[in-house]
């Protein structure tokens, strides 16, 4: 727990922490804002009915929803490599083992410090986007009655836990990318290249590619398709997606893999510098 606390209080800190929050709501903000601001040009053009739900409740809360788990998956992966690759390129790590904290916990707990301000940051971020989804509804001048919409709100601390699980899970993909690394560039490089290269070839091997890790994370919340970021709960090109309650086990698989990885090859690597 000592470490545990430690480390949340220590990322808080990290500037990587508030960077990848404020660009993840920051976008949404500026997405949702000007949706609302362009409403008269958007509701001429062909997909216009379609951004207008984005600011229309309570289809609002699934899009906003959607950027979270699609853009805030790709900033997980980056701030998982980043949180990892620091461990060794600023050598956290080296002086632990000193003080003779053990290798797999450290970085085991490192990782959970890192799950614990993903929550907050999901939290947060949904709050924030549906704040600035509410304003884009009062500039397109959208009716807001289906604000609070209780079949909705009854839903949503369920899927806000399974989007958090599936973020979670692709941070782990990025910290064991820089673990392996021993990087922060090397992991943030690779761990973009991963998640994007996942994506594209989902459109050649859907059968396939909707059990690896990016894709079942995805697929964890059941959100309805054309909303948010990248369509069909975000990030990519999703040709065919796992049932919600498979995608949560696959996701789960890849989580405890990856922080297996993370933790063994420390405890087994060389640290020097």
């Amino acid at each position: 727990m000592r470490l545990l606390v430690a480390g949340a209080r220590k990322l808080v800190r990290r500037p990587a922490t508030w960077v990848t929050f404020g660009l993840l709501v920051g976008l949404m903000g500026l997405i949702f804002v000007a949706i609302g601001a362009t409403a008269d040009r958007v509701s001429t053009q062909a997909q216009g009915a379609a951004a207008l739900a984005l600011v229309t409740f309570p289809r609002a809360y699934d899009g906003v929803l959607s950027f979270v788990l699609g853009l805030g998956g790709l900033l997980a992966v980056i701030y998982g490599a980043a949180i990892a690759g620091s461990e060794w390129t600023w050598g956290t790590l080296k002086n632990a083992v000193a003080r003779g904290e053990s290798r797999a916990r450290y970085m085991v707990v490192t990782f959970a410090s890192v799950t614990v301000l993903l929550a907050v940051g999901v939290v947060l971020a949904f709050a924030l986007g549906v704040v600035a989804a509410l304003v884009g509804a009062v500039l397109a001048g959208v009716p807001t009655s289906g604000l609070n919409d209780a079949t909705t709100l009854a839903a949503l601390p369920e899927k806000l836990l399974r989007g958090w699980i599936g973020i979670v899970e692709q941070g782990a993909l990025g910290f064991a990318i820089a673990t392996l690394a021993r990087s922060q560039v090397a992991g943030i490089g690779a761990g973009i290249a991963v998640y994007f290269g996942e994506q594209f070839s989902a459109i050649f091997f859907p059968d396939v590619v909707k059990y690896l890790p990016f894709n079942a994370a995805q697929a964890v919340v059941d959100l309805p398709s054309g909303g948010g970021f990248g369509g069909e709960g975000g990030g990519g090109p999703i040709v065919s997606s796992l049932e919600p309650n498979v995608a949560l086990i696959a996701v789960g698989v890849w989580l405890v893999a990856a922080i297996a990885v993370s933790a063994l090859f420390t405890e087994r690597a060389e640290i020097g510098g």
